[in-house]
């Protein structure tokens, strides 16, 4: 019987995230030619530059991975965090050249490289880090699931102290008191890096200021209405 031999990718290709990890936008064993993207943001305010780290491999971490290229987004407009939208595609064509290209949506600033992911790749060295993603699995799931905890964290703790300097004048005294030490213990968590003290922490000042962001959407809704009548 005739056998078609279909070309396929040997590696996952992705790129790093917040904390060093490995997001796979194309993962290992695709069918090439073939293309998949997915949309990120900023992580602070004012973020004008975001670097695009381009890995290949298997593990959770890319420190672990092979690093194909790097790339800077530049001219993102000065947004608060998590407005801008960036779209990162990965286009693989049948030549074995994985195209890069990253575009900010609401400004359409764009850029883009070219890589060959199987320059200098022996199949020694796929074989070597496949046995090595299997070795590991374990330990990179816990530090996965550690640096994603500690992430989540760290914005609660970044969200939170920018709302307070915002926005005390809608807070009591005592909610300030209260929210502040809610941080505190949320910091102590994440210096300790015990990933479930982690997310019990960052749970609790969730639960406790989730109605302040009400309150002020509540000021809001009712400044935008005062003087207008029903009718209108």
């Amino acid at each position: 019987s005739d056998i078609l031999l279909l070309d396929v990718t040997p590696l996952s290709l992705g790129i790093e995230t917040m904390g060093g990890l490995m997001d796979v936008i194309i993962a290992r064993n695709s069918k090439v030619p073939t293309k998949a993207g997915r949309q990120y943001t900023t992580s602070i305010d004012g973020q004008v530059n975001m670097k695009i780290s381009v890995y290949q491999g298997e593990r959770d971490l890319v420190k672990e991975n092979r690093k194909l290229a790097e790339f800077d987004l530049k001219g993102i407009p000065a947004m608060p965090a998590g407005l801008p939208k960036v779209d990162i595609n990965f286009m693989l064509n049948a030549d074995g050249i994985l195209t890069v290209q990253a575009i900010e949506l609401r400004s359409g600033v764009k850029q883009e490289i070219d890589v060959v992911p199987s320059y200098g790749l022996s199949d020694d060295t796929v074989e070597k880090m496949l046995i090595d993603s299997i070795e590991n699995a374990k330990s990179d799931v816990e530090q996965r699931m550690l640096i994603e905890a500690r992430s989540e964290g760290e914005q609660l703790v970044y969200n939170a102290e920018r709302f307070i300097s915002k926005n005390s004048q809608i807070l009591t005294e005592e909610e300030i008191t209260e929210t502040n030490a809610h941080i505190i213990a949320l910091k102590e968590a994440l210096a300790k890096g015990d990933k479930d003290l982690i997310l019990k922490k960052a749970d609790e000042l969730n639960e406790f200021t989730r109605p302040f962001a009400e309150r002020l959407m509540d000021m809001a809704v009712g400044q935008a209405m005062k003087g207008k009548s029903i009718d209108e």
